[in-house]
């Protein structure tokens, strides 16, 4: 399998391709092109289309997935796609593998893991309260990213990163013992969910108005909330459990409107971060030689990391 950008110089390419975005531009001689970013799971390609059919700008749109030929040929010290042609495809015609990173841990395993975390949180109004939100957002959150782009950012990545932070907490509830494992596990399980709604897309995932506006933290706030009025919850639990969604970023200055306040609160807050922060670690060093350093890591203060060399 070939995908764009292991196309050289000079090489003629036919492959299935996103289009990430498109300008419509002119050139020195005022006749308009198509100016875009084309993606795959390679990474992302400037591509242009010089000579603009009458149906063209009905299907090179953003979002969409074309069949695309050319020729790979340098400009300005680049190499950019020179298209000639592109058809849109039918959803049974693309090739999701071509553009959907997936968790390393399979989907089954996955989801087995989940299930089983989730069937131990037994208290009344904890389970009426997921149930109520996963009746409507399940799938989304069987499949979804994490983020656009900074953690987790793959097929199955919300639940990869929730299983993971579940397998955590496991471990810290059998050393610290005086902790409400139910609570914990729920909060854990609510915490990314507004995620399912802050993002839209689906091979390539954007902001959506309400991200953009409200954020995921204030987003699964809100779905609690309305968990609790709805289904008339009034004991302590359902509190805690919108405590701890609404403080699971630590600070302040990280977007969370109050600080974690209880135990769960806390473990759950520094769970995520430590998650969040070795995924973004671990996926700058794999692009790195032994002995080198990664590009500054923007979530981690600007800072670059080390990859140590083997033991000679």
């Amino acid at each position: 399998m070939k995908f764009i950008n292991d196309y050289l110089e000079g090489e003629e390419f036919a492959e299935q391709a996103l289009i990430v975005s498109v300008t419509k531009n002119t050139n020195k001689n005022g006749k308009p092109y198509l100016d875009m970013q084309l993606k795959d799971i390679s990474g992302t390609r400037n591509a242009k289309k010089w000579d603009i059919l009458p149906n063209d700008e009905n299907i090179f749109v953003s979002g969409n997935i074309l069949f695309v030929e050319g020729k790979v040929v340098a400009f300005n010290n680049s190499l950019q796609l020179n298209i000639n042609r592109g058809d849109l495809l039918s959803e049974s015609e693309i090739d999701i593998n071509r553009f959907v990173f997936k968790a390393p841990v399979p989907y089954e395993e996955l989801l087995k893991q989940f299930n089983n975390y989730r069937s131990q949180v037994k208290n009344e109004d904890l389970n009426k309260i997921l149930n109520y939100i996963f009746d409507r957002h399940l799938d989304k959150f069987l499949t979804y990213p994490a983020a656009s782009s900074i953690h987790h950012d793959y097929r199955h990545g919300l639940l990869y990163h929730t299983v993971s932070m579940l397998n955590h907490a496991e471990h810290f509830i059998n050393y610290y013992g005086d902790l409400d494992q139910e609570l914990l596990y729920a909060g854990i399980i609510l915490h990314d969910l507004g995620k399912v709604i802050e993002l839209e897309g689906k091979y390539s995932f954007k902001y959506s108005l309400e991200g953009k506006l409200i954020g995921h933290i204030s987003i699964i706030s809100s779905l609690v909330g309305e968990a609790r009025n709805n289904l008339h919850i009034t004991s302590e639990k359902g509190l805690l459990l919108q405590h701890m969604v609404l403080s699971h970023h630590g600070q302040l200055e990280y977007g969370s409107p109050v600080l974690p306040l209880t135990k769960e609160a806390l473990l759950l807050s520094m769970i995520d971060n430590i998650d969040s922060k070795m995924n973004i670690v671990i996926k700058a060093t794999e692009e790195v030689e032994k002995g080198g350093y990664t590009s500054k890591l923007f979530p981690l203060d600007g800072r670059i990391m080390y990859v140590p060399k083997d033991d000679e």
